[in-house]
């Protein structure tokens, strides 16, 4: 499949890593732009055959571009640009619907999304993990699909197809499995913070083995299969432990624990290893 010249708009961490990404795999980039020309000459150096240009003259360089920019500025960005008939434009948000890029679409443009679910806070670390990452897809246009998934296939990503009016709920389940997990490690900072005079550094160097551990596991056996702790083995009185504790914290800690051993109750219950007896016994302490 020809994939034609690629242009991309917005050179921060994700457009970055994107381009970089591409050019690795063979994926010819023409152009890049961003607002801070200086940042698009050091990326365009990196690159083979690629110039750094103003975001109009990378537009009429490419056939399919992508914009790498905030979601708050793609609609605003799509609209300043000269798109054409034959075109395709795609957004690399995961939230954001395709009817931000409806000024590309009125032009003629074909137009998609393509979010790769991985974090990009260090693009060093990203680029290294991206292949193996899944990626969400959605193109209007079969043409523009395929290209898509061809370029998933380069970068060795496994694509997973959206469909119109899915983005928020695909995206923001996702940040449970990402920045979610820095606000449950914040929590455990807190409650060690609280109760046992620990710092931050402590804490971190502590749990995150153990996070690390429960996430391979999940790998291994599934949600269920990889449950570990007091819920998991029926130990009533540890979680009325628990929660004495976290209670005479004050705050939300003693609600936060009971929301999250609430789901650990259905992963016990799915992992089948608990009687009903002792389901309902935890489920009552829980909702006491």
């Amino acid at each position: 499949m020809d994939t034609g010249r690629i242009a991309i708009i917005g050179c921060g961490r994700l457009g970055s890593t994107l381009a970089r990404a591409f050019d690795a795999s063979g994926l010819a980039v023409a152009a890049v732009a961003n607002r801070r020309a200086e940042v698009a000459q050091a990326l365009a150096a990196r690159l083979k055959a690629c110039e750094a240009l103003g975001a109009e003259q990378a537009v009429r360089a490419a056939d399919l571009v992508f914009l790498c920019v905030p979601d708050d500025a793609i609609a605003p960005q799509c609209a300043a640009l000269p798109w054409r008939q034959g075109q395709s434009v795609v957004h690399c948000s995961g939230a954001t619907e395709l009817t931000a890029l409806a000024s590309a679409r009125a032009a003629g443009a074909a137009v998609g999304g393509f979010h790769p679910l991985q974090i990009f806070s260090d693009p060093e670390l990203a680029l290294q993990r991206l292949a193996g990452c899944s990626v969400g897809i959605e193109a209007e246009a079969p043409a523009l699909l395929a290209r898509l998934q061809e370029f998933a296939r380069r970068l060795g990503l496994k694509p997973l197809e959206l469909k119109a009016g899915q983005r928020a709920a695909y995206h923001g389940a996702a940040s449970y499995s990402a920045s979610f997990l820095l606000s449950m490690l914040d929590e455990a900072r807190q409650i060690w913070g609280e109760a046992l005079g620990f710092t931050p550094e402590q804490t971190l160097q502590a749990l995150l083995p153990l996070a690390r551990a429960t996430l391979e596991a999940a790998e291994r056996r599934g949600l269920a299969g990889a449950q570990a702790g007091p819920i998991s083995r029926g130990d009533v009185g540890v979680v009325a432990a628990h929660l004495e504790a976290l209670d005479a914290l004050g705050g939300a800690h003693g609600q936060m624990y009971r929301e999250f051993s609430l789901r650990q109750l259905a992963l016990a219950r799915e992992a089948g290893r608990l009687g009903e007896a002792a389901l309902q016994q935890m489920d009552q302490l829980l909702r006491s």
